[in-house]
């Protein structure tokens, strides 16, 4: 019943009145259309409600939806979640933007847009693309999930507005698109003429009546080659770029836009795409579970805790520190809004690093550190950066990662990996750096090996503060017996709504004033200022001056000096303050604080695709030229971005932008050049909602990270995204340079250390592109779902440019196993009376995997508010008891096997079955179930011996939410009519 009224709520939403079309700059559609991106989104936030509303009732909370048009802050703070607002936008924009890159990608592919009745191929993408999402997932690498995940969405969603679904009178999804090698209808022999020409600009009436009739599926034909053809009577697409329009039978059928051939059947596509994504995304749900599914989205409570520790010898105390500062977090911050959201370790000493250790408990997360064992020695450098670009692949965007070390880093080679990286997670790096001196606690050999590791030690410690610099982290060093207390200072804030306001760095050091605007909406305001010999001197919007030597006072809460850090807390005064640094030795600055207010962008370019638009630039912007932003405004609905700025990160030259409004909290901004030198994002704007009148309700947010523009281009291959184990894959990519030619170097690596080869050099003209080749190898027996990072890096000669381009991989290993588990019904007894609180009724389910399959992985509680026991046999059969109260009549079980089938198994007991459900023997008459066979099924013919037993128990479900759920089958009716439930009810299975 749950299931029902799921099902229910989500068509309730498609309903394009009830939708504010975004503005979007990838937008391809125009006039009132629904597009892609918001067909996407809309799905997105509903799939997303009902997953937040199972996860409260199941903790016995109450949950409440926001009103419509849902927006993702709206949803975030429904979940109880506001401050990760800026991640699961951040994760709907990357979903948003893999679906709009299969009109770039792949524009003359039929099967990733089901024309040329290439249906049949595109329901093998999306379940191809399917099993890679939850191959993902399970491996919890969800930034990549997501990104296949758009990818499909575009072919799922293609199908409802190219195919006839529609015109042949479907007014709901075709469910078996999004499982393999189902029959998802009979589709047009090649022979078969479909279609005849329009009448005019008239086509409502140009599919033959025998191919509506017999209910048979087409699609029309497409090409951009003026010089196209398609088979004899089939229908074209349609639109201002299809080639074969003008064939006979002219005109087309697709439905993209209300000004399509088709266009008056527009809305009605567009609801089923957004109700086909809403399917699929509940299948994805239910085989990650209701709190993976969240941390695939990005909604979290807090931020990633990721520690990447440097396990030698010398740093038994610096692994005390960590253990004591984790246990300190976890301490105070389990339970909270600022609970971490996912622990991570990577281990690292020489020649060994990693793995990456990561989960969600805790107290596993202790078990970790505390297994963490000094040990070895020998040359000081150690694999820093491996560790850090495992930490930089494997943790979610926008994570604060410490690096603790006491070496230099052995593979400084990876800096321009381990930059790239930074710039497109836009994640903050820490070092906690300490034996400043560079003198491990070894033996030397001599004096000259001795000066040798301080030259050595100076050249690493630059490394780390030049990668600190660029993420917007502190390079902090300490003695060891100073570690703690350090430690303690940095982690203090880990929350997810934590902003800049200021960051800039100096070397050669020299006095400079800086100035930032504090907006009623920040709190926690603090200074970070890293540097040996750096006095500060500090004037507050109210004329209040204090320095170094005066740290007590009405604008300073406290002040604390460890090392070569510095933190002031302050008193929150919105206005303008003035930080005057004092020194000649190189220092770096940082004012951060916690507000809702904060922004997100990207640098884009005009899009080379025919259907025109933007592109995002995934790697660095083109210097020497004029160049675009998209900034997406969060945290206020009022609020808006009046400057944006790009500031130097060690100077203070800028580049003004024009700001051009686009609705909906996003803005393009154009700038003439960009720096020539590293720089940040400097956004200004004005907020007037619930400001004081004391306040202006002027803000200003920064990038933490650094960026820089290059005049080379680098362009990876990242059409397939699947690595099967064992085989070679190659991966073609080009470069090109708007400078000078010559011989460029090609790096390439990758997170996991799979085999890889390429050509060392290209040769470059400018302008002109070269290619090359490279090629990747998985072990046979790599797991599938193991995710792989792959850098491609282009140096010029001598050194003074660079660009990148990123991959993301997905191992998988072929797939047999297209079955769900199977639910069986065991037995089903109560003694429901009238007064249901006294009363209980209690049932027994097998489940089992088909007999080739993979074995059952999980049986949960999406319903229900009883208590669940799970018991696995030595056959690998799953038995499932749940007991519950009357009061709560229906319970949901979600079976999914090992490569991630879902069944979800329905069964309810209600007041006018009571008494026949008392009887013995239960029949499929008495009870609501999907699927479920009774037939001479008796408990006796279950094998019990060696079984394990796991308890679950939910907390309970009060009388109001369960009358509520009572009245479903009414209110579906009043909504939907006979039609929709009888559609409902067969989709579901009940």
């Amino acid at each position: 019943m749950t299931k029902l009224a799921v099902l229910c709520f989500l068509l309730l939403q498609t309903g394009v009145e009830g939708f504010k079309i975004s503005n979007i700059v990838f937008n391809h559609f125009n006039g009132g259309s629904l597009i892609h991106e918001v067909i996407t989104e809309r799905a997105i936030l509903n799939v997303t409600l009902q997953v937040c509303r199972a996860l409260a009732l199941s903790e016995g909370k109450t949950f409440s939806f926001p009103p419509q048009p849902f927006s993702a802050g709206a949803v975030a703070a429904a979940c109880d979640a506001s401050k990760s607002t800026k991640s699961f936008i951040d994760t709907i924009e990357r979903i948003q933007k893999s679906n709009h890159q299969v009109d770039k990608d792949y524009v003359l592919s039929p099967s990733h847009h089901c024309d040329d009745e290439s249906i049949a191929a595109g329901q093998f993408l999306i379940t191809l693309g399917l099993t890679a999402v939850k191959a993902s997932n399970k491996q919890q690498n969800f930034v990549l999930a997501t990104s296949i995940l758009g990818e499909i969405l575009h072919t799922l969603q293609d199908f409802y507005s190219h195919t006839n679904w529609v015109e042949i009178g479907n007014t709901f999804p075709n469910s078996n698109l999004i499982k393999t090698n189902a029959d998802v209808g009979k589709i047009a022999d090649i022979t078969r003429p479909t279609c005849r020409s329009c009448d005019g600009k008239d086509c409502r009436n140009n599919i033959l009546e025998d191919i509506l009739k017999e209910q048979i599926l087409t699609s029309g034909y497409f090409s951009l080659n003026p010089f196209s053809t398609k088979p004899a009577g089939k229908c074209s697409h349609g639109g201002s770029f299809d080639r074969t329009k003008g064939i006979e039978p002219t005109g087309g059928i697709n439905k993209d836009s209300i000004d399509s051939e088709h266009g008056h059947l527009h809305n009605q596509a567009a609801n089923l795409a957004i109700a086909a994504t809403s399917e699929l995304l509940e299948d994805v749900r239910s085989a990650a579970g209701d709190k993976a599914f969240l941390q695939m989205m990005g909604l979290f409570k807090g931020r990633a805790l990721c520690f990447c520790v440097d396990t030698t010898g010398s740093m038994g105390d610096d692994i005390d520190a960590v253990r004591t500062v984790t246990s300190s977090i976890i301490d105070s911050k389990v339970g909270t809004e600022d609970e971490p959201s996912i622990y991570i370790l990577i281990p690292f000493n020489d020649p060994e690093f990693g793995p990456l250790l990561q989960t969600t408990d805790p107290e596993v997360f202790k078990s970790y550190i505390n297994s963490l064992t000094p040990n070895g020695g020998g040359d000081a450098p150690e694999m820093s950066l491996s560790g850090l670009q495992l930490a930089l692949t494997g943790a979610p965007p926008n994570s604060e990662i410490f690096v603790f070390t006491d070496a230099a880093a052995k593979d400084e080679h990876l800096k321009n990996t381990v930059l790239a990286l930074i710039e497109q997670t836009k994640s903050v790096v820490n070092f906690m750096i300490t034996d400043v001196f560079g003198l491990r606690r070894r033996r030397q050999a001599d004096n000259n090996q001795q000066q040798q590791s301080v030259r050595m030690s100076r050249a690493g410690g630059q490394l780390y503060r030049d990668l600190a610099q660029a993420s917007g982290g502190q390079a902090v060093e300490v003695t060891k017996g100073q570690l703690l207390e350090a430690i303690n200072i940095l982690t203090e804030s880990t929350s997810s709504s934590l902003v800049s306001l200021l960051q800039a760095s100096r070397n050669p050091g020299k006095s400079e004033n800086f100035t930032f605007v504090v907006d009623d909406t920040v709190k926690n305001l603090t200074i970070y200022i890293t540097g040996t010999s750096v006095d500060f001197s500090l004037i507050s919007p109210s004329g209040v001056i204090q320095n170094i030597a005066n740290t007590t006072g009405s604008s300073i809460i406290s002040y604390q000096s460890v090392g070569n850090l510095q933190t002031v807390q302050l008193q929150t005064e919105g206005g303008l303050w003035e930080l005057q640094i004092l020194s000649t030795s190189p220092y770096s600055v940082k004012v951060v604080g916690e507000s809702p207010i904060d922004f997100l962008f990207k640098f884009i370019k005009e899009s080379d695709s025919p259907f025109g638009g933007f592109d995002v630039i995934d790697n660095r912007p083109t210097a020497g030229g004029n160049a675009s932003l998209l900034v997406t405004l969060i945290g206020s609905d009022v609020a808006t971005v009046s400057e944006v700025m790009l500031v130097e990160s060690s100077g203070s030259g800028q580049v003004n932008g024009t700001v051009e409004a686009q609705g909906g909290g996003t803005f393009i901004i154009h700038f003439d050049r960009i720096p020539s030198v590293e720089f940040v994002v400097l956004a200004k704007g004005q907020n007037n909602n619930g400001v004081s009148r004391a306040s202006s309700g002027i803000f200003q947010r920064q990038s933490a990270t650094s960026l820089r523009a290059s005049g080379l281009t680098v362009t990876a291959d990242d059409l397939n995204t699947v690595l099967e184990p064992g085989t070679p894959r190659s991966v073609s990519f080009s470069v090109m340079t708007t400078g000078e030619g010559g011989s460029f170097t090609i790096r390439a690596t990758n997170d996991q250390g799979f085999t890889l080869s390429f050509p060392s050099s290209l040769q470059l003209d400018p302008g002109i592109s070269a290619n090359g080749t490279m090629s990747i190898t998985a072990p046979a027996d790599t797991p599938s779902g193991t995710g792989v990072t792959l850098t491609i890096e282009a140096v010029a000669p001598g050194g003074a440019d660079s660009n990148y381009d990123v991959l993301r991989l997905t191992v998988l290993s072929k797939v047999t196993d297209f079955t769900p588990p199977v639910c069986q019904l065991l037995s089903l007894q109560s003694n429901c009376s009238d007064n249901c609180s006294r009363s209980t009724w209690e049932l027994s389910v097998q489940v089992t995997d088909a007999e080739n399959g993979t074995d059952v992985d999980s049986v949960s509680l999406r319903e229900g508010s009883g208590t669940l026991n799970i018991s696995t046999a030595a056959d690998k059969t799953t038995l499932v008891s749940y007991v519950a109260s009357c009061c709560s009549p229906d319970v949901q079980l979600v079976a999914v096997d090992q490569v991630g089938n879902v069944e979800i198994c329905s069964y309810s007991v209600r007041a006018n079955v009571t008494q026949a459900l008392t009887t013995s023997p239960v029949t499929t008459s008495n009870v609501t179930t999907s699927p479920v066979t009774t037939s001479n099924v008796t408990t006796s013919n279950v094998t019990t011996s060696n079984v394990t037993t796991s308890n679950v128990t939910t907390s309970p479900v009060t009388t109001a939410v369960t009358a509520s759920s009572t009245r479903v089958d009414f209110s579906v009716s009043l909504c939907f009519g006979f039609s929709v439930l009888s559609f409902l009810l067969h989709s579901l299975r009940l």
